[in-house]
This record gives C-alpha cells, sequence and structure tokens, in this order.
C-alpha cells in the first residue's frame, strides 16, 4: 500500500467517524430527547413548555443547523490537515 493509499484511507476514516458522532447526537436529539426519554425529561420547563416537547418541535431542528456549521468546520480542518483543501 502506498503513502498516498494510506494518507487517502486515514482521510476517510476521520470523515467517517466525523459523519457517525454527527448522527448520534442528531439522533439523540431528535428521536431521544422528543420521543424515547420525553417522560425523564418532562419536568424541565423551557420557555414554557416541557424539554420534551421543545425538542421535538424546536430543539433537534436548532441541533441539526448547529451540527451542519459544526461538521463545515470540522471538515475544513480535515481537508487542511490532509492537504486537500480549496484555497
Amino acid at each position: 500500500m502506498s503513502d498516498n493509499q494510506g494518507s487517502a484511507d486515514n482521510y476517510w476514516t476521520k470523515n467517517l467517524r466525523l459523519i457517525g458522532l454527527c448522527l448520534v447526537i442528531w439522533a439523540l436529539a431528535s428521536f431521544g430527547f422528543a420521543i424515547l426519554l420525553r417522560p425523564l425529561v418532562s419536568g424541565i420547563a423551557v420557555g414554557g413548555t416541557d424539554l420534551g416537547f421543545w425538542f421535538a418541535q424546536q430543539g433537534s431542528i436548532l441541533v441539526f443547523l448547529v451540527l451542519i456549521f459544526f461538521y463545515a468546520w470540522r471538515m475544513n480542518a480535515i481537508d487542511r490537515e490532509f492537504g486537500v483543501d480549496e484555497e
């Protein structure tokens, strides 16, 4: 295996780990807190409603938007690290 192939493998390993992390966080926010864990977080008030309802209506969308910007920021750093960034 050439050094270039090893570098490409490392690049995609980091990329896939980042994608997996973002998907886990998004699933936890949208499916976990909004549906599965709603009875546990229903006593916590956010903006006049309980936390489970807030995640179901707004929280999961806001978490998704934050994850988009986090992914772009982190991928830019990974691209620079492996020399495939845009100049």
